[in-house]
């Protein structure tokens, strides 16, 4: 199983606009359009390949349910499966769609999608589906829309979200109420100052700001082409930054957070050295596993301001020979039955609107793990991809160290931020 990691760069990404511009001449497809020949109103026929992500030998025997029952209702259809191992996949993929020999359907997350997207190298599937907005969750269709580039490149396929966790005790000991823990950002730091005072060897906080922060703040990160970032230019994202650095300025979080070895706010969590902590709606278990004196000790409550979304998809090849067979496999795939079916074997949730009221996911059974399973899955009605995807790993640690810098005192947050951006910019034009 795979999140979604900022896996596509610069380097490969340029491999494809070589590419791209003799297999659209030869195609008729126009770049950005995801247009191709044949569309998804014929028949269901022809032989096909679908390509996952290091999800075989694990669930085979699931994939090939899915695929039989698929060959099954459409009789003169054929799937070929092939599995890609986890390492390298964002390079293998593009380098598939640069040779024009991209898989029919393929799994894809939104950031690995885009480059391929916006050179016509994917099928826009609202053309041939007018289901999808009934269908699908607003946050998971929304993640194959991307600025500067008409149409839906991918079906959303399954999704996850962060809620938070709070120890317990650490409340009780410091003053705050486990009853109670912090809703927004902004009772998170009145909440951090009280359990300081209280207890001035413990932590609330244990992390800096990040895109996702700035987003939350209402700071706008692209411009609408998706051409620029232009986080830079809000006053609300400086603010942000003299806000956190304030607050590590205060003591009310470990000084290691601004280090290149910190260990992270999940692993201090899980150590008892912190009290808070983000994570999936499974995270509550590895952290009892990891420190069984947490068992009985750790609260849920839904995620800061706005949840994140994590989504997984399956994009259609824009070059495929039969289209409808393979927009007609992406649906079955993704409809409701088989991501519950899927859902029900792994920890993560369908993004089928109706499999929301899936007992499964939507009932309390009064244990900690059951509600924070709900409080995920409710989650997913609001739940956005805090973290624009054209802003790639190498952008963000560079934005990251930047803010870290501020933070210690080193620059202001308007120079570190201006710097960030001019860098972003540049790596963005170059990719």
């Amino acid at each position: 199983m795979r999140t979604t990691p900022r896996t596509t760069s610069g380097r490969v990404a340029a491999i494809l606009a070589g590419a791209a511009a003799t297999a659209l001449v030869l195609t008729g497809c126009s770049s950005g359009s995801g247009a191709a020949t044949g569309g998804g109103d014929g028949e269901v026929s022809g032989s096909i390949t679908l390509q996952t992500w290091a999800l075989t030998p694990t669930y085979t025997e699931y994939l090939d349910g899915v695929v039989k029952a698929f060959e099954e209702k459409y009789p003169e259809a054929k799937v070929e499966l092939v599995d890609q191992p986890g390492d390298g996949y964002a390079e293998k993929v593009l380098s598939q769609a640069s040779s024009n020999s991209l898989p029919d359907v393929v799994n894809l997350p939104p950031d690995i999608a885009l480059p391929l997207a916006k050179r016509g190298f994917l099928q826009d599937i609202a053309k041939d589906d007018d289901t999808l907005a009934k269908t699908y969750v607003e946050g998971g269709l929304a993640a194959y829309e991307y600025k500067g580039v008409d149409g839906t490149f991918g079906y959303p396929w399954y999704l996850n979200t962060d809620i938070d966790y709070w120890n317990k005790t650490m409340f009780e000991q410091c003053g705050l109420d486990p009853e109670n823990p912090p809703t927004t950002t902004d009772e998170l730091f009145d909440q951090a100052a009280t359990m300081h005072e209280q207890c001035p060897d413990d932590y609330l906080m244990s992390r800096k700001p990040g895109l996702s922060d700035f987003s939350l703040a209402g700071v706008q990160i692209l411009n609408d082409e998706g051409t620029k970032f232009t986080f830079a230019d809000s006053s609300k994202a400086a603010d942000l930054i003299t806000k956190y650095a304030k607050a590590y300025e205060d003591g009310l979080m470990p000084s290691s957070v601004l280090n290149t070895d910190y260990l992270g706010n999940s692993t201090l969590f899980t150590q008892g050295k912190v009290a808070w902590t983000t994570g999936g709606a499974t995270a509550i278990s590895d952290f009892e596993k990891n420190n069984p004196s947490l068992k009985g000790n750790i609260i849920v409550s839904p995620a800061l301001d706005n949840p994140p979304l994590y989504v997984q998809g399956l994009s259609v090849s824009a070059k495929s020979k039969h289209i409808a067979t393979a927009e007609a496999l992406a649906a079955f795939m993704t409809n409701a039955e088989n991501q519950e079916a899927f859902a029900h074997l792994v920890n993560i949730f369908p993004s089928t609107k109706s499999s929301q009221s899936d007992p499964f996911f939507s009932k309390d059974d009064g244990t900690v793990q059951a509600k924070a399973r709900v409080l995920a899955n409710d989650a997913l009605k609001t739940a956005k991809n805090l973290n624009p995807v054209e802003a790639n790993s190498a952008m963000t640690d560079f934005l990251d160290q930047q803010i870290a810098l501020a933070m210690k005192g080193g620059t202001t947050p308007e120079k570190a931020l201006q710097t960030a951006q001019t860098k972003m910019n540049t790596l963005l034009a170059n990719g």
